[in-house]
This record gives structure tokens, C-alpha cells and sequence, in this order.
């Protein structure tokens, strides 16, 4: 997949205080992950024969933190951007993932929303994948909202469900219990098969659909 020119007028700014605090973020996670023994169960089949379409990349809030080492591991040929926070903290995700080779995307399911969606319609059609914490930036933790399923409804773009399950982590005391995984332990990444959504669902189909792709990325019916 040969890397398009990303949407005019669409990659965040970010501000020098967070470009050095995104730094300090990506030598952190690049350290952590060099230590980590990596597994891939690639169901979906994408990471030795990748699409020729965009995708839409869904994982869980808390499970973040290996995400921006996982792509360059097992999506390196792909062309990501990000969905980040409307607020500080998503500028400096920003920051962070930009040292990964991915651009990012201003807006939230709570805040700026229309413009979110169309800032991810506007880099699906330039031919990107997009990256969505579908249980962010507040929660409920491991509950997804309408807007993936949107999303996936208006563009061509399949759900690439990603599961991140660490041997042994910290967990924070935050409202999504953010995982931090302890050097030397064991990184699992499971990438599900595809889930594409119909272009036309009633209301019922709808949240049969959204129900759908949230049993799939909570297999074991998580709630910790």
C-alpha cells in the first residue's frame, strides 16, 4: 500500500511543550517495548497479506500503551492516523504517535464530534487506515459508541477489531484502569477478523451491529 498525501489542512497542530513531552512519551514506550516478548495471532490474516483498502484499527482505552510499537511491528506498511482528544492530553498523543510514523486526528465522540467524523470520512478517502479507541476518551470502559459503526456505514473502510492482553501489568486507578505492562512480560496481540458493516441498518440492526463488534473485542467478557 503505497503512502498517500495526507487530507489538506487536516494533522493537528501541536504546540513545542508537547512535541517534548510526546518525545519523552515515545522513548518511554520504545524502551518498555524493547524488553517485551511479542506474540501475534493474526486471525484476520492482514499482517503477511495486507489489504488494499483502508481499515479501520478499533482497540480498548487502557490497552494504549503498546499500540504505537505494535504498528511499526506488524502494520509498518500501512498509513495510520490517529483519532486524539480534543484537549491537551490528545495533543500530546499526538505528539506521542507522530515519533511512530502516524499522523493524528482532532476531535472525540463528546467533543467536536461532527468534525471528528468528517476529519476521519476526509483520511479514509486519502486512502489511510484510521485508529479509533472506541471506549474513549471517558468510557464506560469496554463499551463501544455509535461512531465506529458510523463511520465504518459511510466509507469502504473494514473493522480491524486489535486486542492487546499483557502478561503482567500495572494498573492504574483511572477510570478506564490504564494497563501499564511490566518490562520482560509477555505482549499478545490479536488482530480479529474484519468486520464489515452494512451500508443501510434500521435502528435494531444498528445495535445488533454495535453489539456485535463490542462481544467481539471483550472476548472473555472483561470488566476489570
Amino acid at each position: 500500500m503505497a503512502t498517500p498525501a495526507p487530507p489538506p489542512d487536516r494533522a493537528i497542530p501541536i504546540s513545542p511543550k508537547s512535541r517534548r513531552i510526546g518525545l519523552a512519551a515515545a522513548t518511554l514506550i520504545r524502551l518498555f517495548s524493547f524488553t517485551f516478548r511479542w506474540r501475534l495471532h493474526d486471525s484476520a490474516g492482514i499482517a503477511g497479506d495486507p489489504p488494499d483498502h483502508p481499515m479501520i484499527w478499533a482497540f480498548w482505552h487502557n490497552r494504549i500503551f503498546a499500540i504505537p510499537v505494535m504498528y511499526r511491528k506488524y502494520l509498518s506498511s500501512r498509513s495510520g492516523a490517529v483519532l486524539s482528544s480534543a484537549s491537551k492530553d490528545g495533543e500530546i498523543i499526538a505528539a506521542t504517535v507522530s515519533r511512530f510514523g502516524c499522523y493524528s486526528i482532532r476531535g472525540s465522540s463528546s467533543r467536536r464530534g461532527t468534525a471528528a467524523l468528517r476529519g476521519l470520512i476526509d483520511w479514509i478517502n486519502a486512502g489511510y487506515d484510521v485508529a479509533i479507541v472506541p471506549d474513549g476518551p471517558r468510557g464506560p470502559r469496554y463499551k463501544i459508541g455509535p461512531g465506529i459503526v458510523k463511520l465504518a456505514q459511510m466509507t469502504d473502510a473494514k473493522i480491524l477489531p486489535v486486542r492487546v492482553e499483557y502478561g503482567s501489568v500495572w494498573k492504574f486507578k483511572s477510570w478506564d484502569r490504564f494497563q501499564l505492562p511490566k518490562p520482560f512480560t509477555t505482549v499478545n496481540v490479536y488482530f480479529d477478523p474484519l468486520i464489515d458493516v452494512p451500508e443501510t441498518l434500521d435502528d435494531e440492526s444498528f445495535e445488533a451491529e454495535r453489539l456485535r463488534i463490542e462481544q467481539v473485542m471483550n472476548p472473555n467478557h472483561e470488566t476489570d
